[in-house]
């Protein structure tokens, strides 16, 4: 059962945390992570690329010649393909490229991705996320306490208004509640921040005891 520190904003141990095995401590699947993460991927685009097909494009009605005596290519429509300005052929048409997967595949995805930061040391827990005034200097300077460089990501069950302002600026620092991350954001990130309260809930929704 994995022994975690908790510490304050200031870098100070509090407490041990003890956190389920089958949450925070398995072998990360690496299957499972690649096809949440191509899933979420696919999920994030739009699929509204439209070309029009040659009964789209407007004009094109008569036949440009007749069929025989002209010497040339026998053509039924200038909106051919083969026209400048006509149809295109297997263009891109509105589509949804999402992906279904089990819900028993998200979840081991989303264990193999917490025990990931946990073995690699880059998973750090908060007894609490609190910012008093939106000042960036102020959150710089909680994360120079807690040692944290490079990308982060806190995970909270919710966060205040000054929290989201303090850190804006910050480029490198992103924010998920703990009932909506996702495996691609925790995997995004270098550094992993879970406030206390969020670790036990995401232990107790994923954990099988």
């Amino acid at each position: 059962m994995p022994q975690l520190t908790v510490l304050s904003q200031a870098g100070k141990t509090v407490e041990k945390l003890a956190l389920a095995d089958d949450v925070f401590g398995i072998e990360p699947h690496k299957q499972a992570i690649f096809d949440v993460v191509q899933a979420q991927r696919a999920a994030m685009r739009q699929g509204t690329s439209k070309t029009k097909d040659r009964s789209e494009v407007s004009g094109g009605g008569r036949k440009p010649w007749k069929q025989k005596g002209t010497g040339r290519a026998r053509q039924g429509s200038i909106r051919s393909p083969q026209w400048r300005g006509g149809g295109i052929v297997f263009g891109p048409n509105p589509r949804i490229y999402a992906v279904k997967l089990n819900q028993k595949v998200r979840q081991l995805a989303l264990r193999s991705a917490l025990s990931y930061h946990q073995q690699n040391q880059t998973l750090t827990v908060l007894d609490q996320l609190i910012v008093d005034s939106p000042k960036t200097k102020d959150f710089k300077a909680m994360l120079s306490g807690l040692n944290i460089k490079g990308k982060v990501l806190f995970v909270a069950p919710v966060f205040t208004e000054n929290e989201i302002l303090a850190a804006r600026n910050i480029p490198t620092v992103q924010f998920a509640t703990a009932s909506h991350v996702s495996v691609y954001d925790i995997l995004h990130a270098k550094n992993l921040v879970l406030t206390k309260d969020a670790a036990l809930a995401l232990q107790e929704v994923l954990s099988h005891e």
